[in-house]
């Protein structure tokens, strides 16, 4: 049994303007079924709760990010102090080499690890559709719109990192409109008037030469200048070569985890055989190499044999002839200097060829910016090759 009990509510000239019910149950035992589905429904949505948290953490540290060599420790070392900042972070490195691991090292070594680290790749969202998953959606704001709206990556990232991926590629109407909402601390959904605070720590990542890029006035200076406080530029493979025995054992740990098979291991010809490509692609492209190897051995021990054929732009010397990597009599010079500057050489000159002597399209198939190539280009005595 229950009993409706309710009192007027008056405004301040005495007149009802309402009315507050209040059911009063005399047998506690009649709120149970209705207490169970209560907690049923706070456990339900505080599972969800967890796991769209858990989503929206790191997966990886720095610990992650294998190497000894002195560029990695120097590089570690940098990040870590970046971590303790709030400063906006701008990594620089070619394609392959690792730049969202890094932001995420960065985020989980900062006081922001339990909030969201929410990453944006710049370069696969259509230009028209750039605004609103950064900035939202006001509902109904145009036709088709959702009628609950949309939330930005903006509000996503509320309290964490937004990582902004390949920041090079962002049209400069829209670098403006970010810019505003980083000086600000304030965003605005499409189709709306109200202002929202937001508070959020940028990392952003490119392969491109943002520096040339701003001379080029192909991006926005004050956009950089926002944007690069904090700078990272992770090394290339092919200048830590130091560093492939320890990556390549962690890459064979993680595909054989995945394929669910046995770690394989590398012959010592192997390591050397790598340590003279020029690794274009970078650790992506090792891990590739590394995973097709595995796939089509019949041992777990990976041999020439094996990883040869899946590294048809090696020079055919190096290939059949790995003494070619001995050192060479001057204690204080090796071949493999030698031999990484002659397969970078012959990797450039391929490109060029490729791409008819287009320079910018050469730099885009090798995955450096314009003004590197120029460099190489001239070091090397490329060009007088391709006349």
């Amino acid at each position: 049994r229950f009993i409706v009990s309710s009192f007027p509510l008056r405004d301040t000239h005495g007149g009802i303007i309402g009315a507050i019910a209040f059911i009063l149950f005399d047998q506690v035992t009649s709120l149970k079924p209705l207490m169970r589905k209560f907690a049923a429904m706070q456990d339900e949505l505080d599972s969800v709760r967890s796991a769209l948290a858990a989503e929206r953490r790191t997966r990886y540290t720095f610990s992650h990010f294998v190497g000894t060599s002195q560029a990695v420790m120097s590089l570690k070392e940098k990040g870590r102090r970046a971590a303790v900042t709030d400063s906006p972070v701008l990594i620089l490195g070619e394609t392959g080499t690792g730049k969202e691991l890094l932001a995420q090292a960065i985020h989980a070594a900062s006081l922001r690890a339990e909030r969201p680290f929410i990453s944006v790749n710049v370069a696969t969202i259509p230009e028209t559709l750039l605004e609103a998953e950064f900035f939202g959606v006001a509902p109904g704001a145009y036709t088709g719109a959702d009628r609950k709206g949309r939330t930005g990556k903006f509000q996503l990232a509320h309290g964490g990192t937004l990582f902004l991926d390949e920041i090079g590629e962002m049209p400069p109407q829209l670098q403006a409109k970010l810019l505003r909402a980083l000086q600000e601390g304030e965003v605005e959904r499409v189709g709306s008037n109200k202002l929202e605070k937001v508070d959020v720590r940028i990392i952003a990542a490119t392969h491109r030469d943002l520096s040339a890029m701003v001379r080029e006035r192909q991006f926005r200076a004050d956009f950089f200048y926002r944007l690069n406080v904090v700078s990272l530029t992770i090394p290339p493979l092919r200048e830590r070569s130091a560093d492939l025995p320890a990556l390549c054992e962690r890459l064979l740990e993680q595909i054989s985890a995945r394929l669910g098979v046995s770690m394989a291991v590398l012959d010592a010809d192997v390591l050397t055989q790598f340590a003279a490509y020029p690794w274009p692609g970078n650790v992506r492209e090792l891990m590739n190499i590394l995973e097709q190897a595995m796939a089509f051995s019949d041992s777990a021990r990976l041999t020439l044999a094996d990883v040869s054929p899946l590294l048809p732009e090696l020079p055919s010397s190096l290939a059949s002839s790995p003494s070619a990597l001995q050192p060479v009599q001057t204690p204080d010079t090796y071949a493999l200097d030698a031999v990484v500057a002659q397969a970078e050489r012959q990797a450039i000159l391929r490109a060029m060829r490729r791409a008819d002597g287009n320079k910018v399209k050469a730099a885009r198939l090798l995955g450096i910016s314009r003004a590197k190539l120029y460099d190489r280009l001239a070091a090397y005595g490329a060009d007088g090759e391709l006349m």
